[in-house]
């Protein structure tokens, strides 16, 4: 019996479970906070990026999602991409998303992934709205789109206007199946100082 995209999907992501790669609760359940990123997303037609990809989501589920786009998973462990490679062959997306092992501020000096050439760049748990906003800016285009996802109840402020402007974003709340997300819309070219070298934006964040 052929296995469908979706089965093969919850079998990879069972397995990212059982390895310690993605947290707690349902498979089923990251997959709808994938699916709810997505939604609220828009659909891409270049290249999309998951910025700490981990386990695979959302990246997987999306690029299951929109067989149009090529994907690049980033992360900076190689246990973590070593996993996210074995998924992609598995799940049969060689062809269109590779897995990239690399620190988020070195991707665009290192020549991995081009500068400002990303359409969309997602991420979950990524780490704190000053260090996610950092360095999506160099990765995306004009026009393009970086969603986060928020906890439950985002505290105002998360999202300065001030600072993300001089960063070229835009930023507005969003929602989907009950759940919160940050969608920051690139209004503008990033600074040519960006990105910071590698831990900078964590040590001495921009806001």
């Amino acid at each position: 019996m052929t296995t469908s995209p979706g089965e093969g999907l919850l079998a990879v992501l069972y397995r990212s479970r059982a390895l310690g790669l993605l947290g707690p609760g349902p498979v089923e359940r990251h997959v709808e906070h994938a699916e709810a990123l997505g939604d609220v997303s828009g659909r891409p037609t270049g290249t999309a990026l998951d910025l700490g990809s981990g386990g695979g989501v959302p990246g997987l589920v999306l690029a299951l999602r929109w067989p149009g786009t090529a994907w690049v998973l980033l992360d900076a462990a190689e246990r973590r991409v070593a996993f996210l490679e074995d998924a992609l062959r598995h799940l049969g997306l060689t062809d269109r998303v590779r897995a990239v092992c690399a620190r988020a501020e070195e991707v665009t000096v290192r020549g991995l992934v081009a500068r400002e050439s990303v359409e969309l760049v997602v991420a979950r748990g990524f780490g704190p709205p000053a260090v996610t906003a950092e360095c999506a800016a160099p990765l995306l285009a004009l026009s393009g789109r970086l969603v986060v996802s928020e906890p439950p109840a985002p505290e105002a402020g998360r999202w300065p206007p001030e600072p993300l402007r001089e960063l070229g974003f835009v930023a507005r709340a969003a929602a989907a199946a009950g759940l919160s997300f940050a969608v920051l819309d690139k209004v503008a070219a990033c600074p040519p100082r960006l990105p910071r070298r590698a831990g900078r934006a964590a040590r001495q964040p921009l806001f």
